[in-house]
């Protein structure tokens, strides 16, 4: 048979074999670390729980103890799991920090809005899911404790001058709104966005705005006061809505680095100031 018989019956033959959707083979360490996580969230091994030695591992996996340790390593970069020296020593399912989880959210939702894969829209959508609910929430579990701690943050709000220290206290007020909705887990979930809003969108704004936003934050603490939880939800809304025009756009990303060739170039030649960028201020 000639070559220019055999190019058409292989090209046919390429043609028919079917497109298979399969998965990649992960590294075993990979696999391992993903057994020992689901025995974790499935509640099969408890927090403080000792895992088995390394070498039994090894042997139930049917893996080597270098995978083993590997796999341990990933889960301890997680916070999953944590290792203790000594007799009495071994590898343990770690207890869930609140705080911790609040750093990792607060650090990756960061990331994420540096990129095109969070804006600020998102995040303050985001704050109208959690805080309208939050505040009805608050409104019929509230203690007298609470009210008085949020009327604390209102009145130590309008007493600071710095703006560090008023988005402080107003961060402390929305805390306590959280705190008395009585739900550990909003707490969790949104300070991270919040802090996260505070960071990379805000722009300076003059004292009307602080004015303002007393009053917003006192007609919440009030209608949470008197138990209406519809008021207070529609309150808190609204006081979301307003600050949308607080918030601007991120910094602008850094400029990407010209090649080395320029790079090498560049150092007989003194440093210019680039258009634009000269007495710009960072707000975020």
């Amino acid at each position: 048979m000639s070559k220019e018989a055999d190019g058409p019956d292989r090209a046919t033959a390429a043609k028919s074999q079917p497109n298979l959707s399969v998965k990649r083979i992960r590294p075993a360490y990979e696999q391992v670390a993903e057994q020992l996580r689901e025995l974790v969230l499935s509640g099969s091994v408890a927090p403080g729980d000792r895992l088995p030695v390394e070498g039994d591992l090894s042997a139930e996996f049917g893996v080597s103890r270098s995978t083993i340790r590997e796999a341990i390593r990933l889960l301890s970069s997680q916070s999953m799991v944590h290792t203790v020296r000594g007799p009495a020593g071994g590898t343990f399912v770690s207890a869930p920090d609140p705080e911790s989880l609040r750093d990792y959210l607060e650090t990756s939702i960061g990331l994420l809005s540096g990129s095109d894969g969070i804006s600020a829209a998102d995040l303050l959508e985001v704050r109208d899911v959690l805080e309208v609910p939050a505040a009805r929430l608050a409104a019929e579990r509230r203690t007298d404790e609470h009210i008085e701690l949020m009327r604390s943050c209102i009145d130590r709000e309008r007493q600071q001058r710095d703006r560090g220290e008023r988005f402080e206290m107003n961060q402390q007020f929305h805390a306590q709104v959280l705190a008395a909705a009585g739900n550990a887990l909003l707490t969790v979930v949104t300070d991270p966005v919040y802090r996260v809003i505070q960071t990379r969108f805000l722009k300076d704004e003059e004292r009307p705005f602080y004015g303002r936003v007393h009053d917003e934050h006192v007609e919440i603490l009030e209608c949470i006061a008197r138990g209406d939880g519809d008021a207070a939800a529609d309150a808190m809304a609204r006081h979301l809505d307003q600050l949308r025009d607080v918030y601007g756009h991120p910094a602008d990303p850094a400029p990407a680095k010209p090649p080395a060739r320029t790079l090498r170039a560049a150092r007989s030649k003194p440093a210019a100031v680039l258009p634009g960028r000269a007495g710009r201020k960072r707000t975020g």
